[in-house]
């Protein structure tokens, strides 16, 4: 009788923990009320299949606009250790090929090293007198995109300036002694004679243009 009575007990005493357990397990978090299934911040969105890029025009090269597209871009600036130095380099000025009221002069670049290396964008270039002091305004860049330029030994790289012809365009006018060529990226300059006669330096009709780089001497 003693056994039986024992059992009961022990019976008794178990169904009450689990029925505590399971009334512990129906609580949230103390209000009375389930917890909500938790939320991480930052998660990532799903993918779409579709991406978009900020193509941002290289430093000191013009765009019409910005694209958000995946729309080619234009390739970087070379690295320091490909592009061309100025005491890699000798200059030129082509013979003109006019048209249309337009004097175009290529501007050329020819590498005298002995290494390989490269050119991107404009020249910057300068009509001054024989003081050295500049005549006319900066030039103008085009909104052509520029294109890396390769080259290899004695191989030669052209940028176009062109300019309207004064006579037809009645702009002020000025003979330079010569034309200040600064390669792409660099500091130093180098002088080429000028000999292509007046040059346009005030006026509503003095600017110049400059198109970007590209092989070859434009002959």
């Amino acid at each position: 009788m003693t056994n039986r009575s024992l059992v009961v007990r022990r019976a008794s005493v178990l169904a009450s923990s689990v029925a505590l357990l399971g009334l512990l397990a129906g609580c949230g978090s103390g209000d009375g009320t389930p917890s909500a299934p938790r939320t991480e911040s930052g998660t990532a969105a799903p993918a779409t299949g579709t991406s978009t890029a900020s193509n941002s025009a290289p430093s000191g090269v013009p765009t019409d606009a910005v694209s958000n597209s995946l729309t080619p871009s234009a390739p970087p600036s070379p690295a320091a250790g490909t592009r061309c130095h100025t005491s890699e380099l000798s200059a030129s000025v082509g013979r003109n090929d006019p048209g249309a009221g337009q004097e175009n002069f290529p501007v050329v670049l020819t590498n005298t090293s002995s290494r390989t290396c490269t050119l991107y964008g404009y020249p910057g270039t300068a009509f001054v007198d024989a003081s050295g002091k500049q005549l006319g305004p900066d030039p103008e860049r085009s909104s052509t995109g520029p294109e890396t330029v390769k080259l290899a030994p004695g191989q030669s790289a052209w940028a176009g300036l062109s300019f309207a012809n004064p006579e037809v365009s009645g702009a002020a006018t000025a003979t330079p002694a010569a034309l200040v060529v600064t390669p792409p990226d660099e500091e130093d300059p180098l002088k080429v004679t000028w000999k292509g006669g007046e040059v346009p330096v005030s006026g509503n009709e003095s600017s110049v243009r400059l198109i970007p780089f590209s092989a070859g001497t434009g002959a």
